[in-house]
């Protein structure tokens, strides 16, 4: 089922600097952003190979995640925490606050074959 992993950070008077160095239980193959979300969601698939981690640069959002068997809300509202969506696990993106930024940090690279739309019953 999908987890969090607290990612490194250090902050002093200059600001925050995030880590992300060997966390992820995958090599990154391809990251991708989301801006300007309005009241609509964003996801509503699973894949059959990638795997995915998710951060919230800024604002909040949640993530709805179903495995077949349990379902699952997040909400993401922190730049120092990865949210990791395995294999198989149906999610949606929605209740983005203004001016929310998604990254997404994904094990393959983009492969329509490997999305599935179909929702569990």
């Amino acid at each position: 089922m999908a987890y969090i992993i607290d990612l490194t950070h250090y902050h002093d008077e200059r600001g925050t600097l995030t880590v992300i160095d060997k966390v992820l239980p995958f090599e990154i193959k391809r990251s991708y952003y989301i801006t300007g979300v309005n009241h609509l969601s964003r996801g509503g698939h699973r894949h059959k190979e990638l795997v995915e981690g998710i951060i919230c640069m800024n604002g909040s959002f949640t993530v709805g995640i179903d495995d077949g068997i349990t379902k699952q809300e997040i909400v993401l509202d922190s730049p120092h925490q990865c949210l990791i969506i395995e294999v198989d696990e149906w999610h949606n993106f929605y209740n983005f606050s203004a001016g929310a930024i998604l990254v997404s940090l994904a094990s393959t690279h983009y492969d329509p074959a490997d999305y599935i739309y179909e929702p569990y019953s």
